[in-house]
């Protein structure tokens, strides 16, 4: 156990985040075992309140990246703060969003708060941002241990999403993960993890 878990630990300290691909496309039925496994994490009643959706056509990234960009001028002009301005600086981020066209699949998650039965009546999720949350970190680390980059994506609002993707009204979008082999001409930004000592409390 000691062993195997130093394993995962030093892999996934691997794991880094890519703001550039190669256009090579990616293996489909990869992404589908990596989505599959992400179905596998625990959820309030075991309700699965998540729904994928995998985007490859040109097009459709196209008008994802189009609405995306105008969403987020908006967000650097006028409703992020000089804090997290300067938070966001070492990472060099601005309102282009070229990666979400140069990358090979984008999937756009949903959280699902209900689904409308055929008879008309909903049927309610619980837990659902909890577990969302657990389904996407075992997406990542899935897509790590494929031998795939990724990248972490949310728009600040998402809804368009929603219209662009034709989802249906009990689900709301919570990230669109960028997916492919990473650029090796990406310069890395220079980030710190904490410490055990700063994450964790033993008692």
């Amino acid at each position: 156990m000691p062993l195997t878990s130093k394993e995962l630990l030093e892999e996934s300290r691997k794991r880094r985040t890519y703001r550039s691909f190669l256009e090579e496309p990616v293996d489909l039925e990869v992404i589908k075992d990596c989505i599959l496994t992400a179905g596998t994490a625990p959820s309030g009643a075991d309700k699965q309140p998540w729904h994928f959706c995998v985007v490859t056509d040109p097009e459709m990234k196209k008008k994802i990246r189009e609405q995306a960009e105008e969403v987020e001028k908006e967000f650097y002009a006028n409703r992020i703060s000089d804090e997290w301005r300067a938070d966001l600086a070492k990472l060099k981020t601005n309102w282009e969003k070229p990666f979400l066209t140069q990358a090979p699949c984008l999937i756009v998650i949903f959280k699902e708060f209900y689904r409308t039965l055929p008879d008309g009546t909903k049927d309610k999720n619980y837990y659902v941002p909890e577990s969302i949350g657990i389904s996407m970190g075992f997406l990542i680390n899935a897509i790590r241990n494929a031998g795939y980059a990724s990248l972490t994506y949310t728009p600040a609002p998402p809804a368009f999403l929603s219209d662009l993707l034709e989802r249906p009204e009990g689900e709301t979008p919570v990230m669109v993960l960028c997916v492919g082999k990473p650029d090796p001409n990406f310069e890395l930004p220079k980030l710190r993890k904490k410490t055990l000592e700063e994450i964790a409390t033993f008692i």
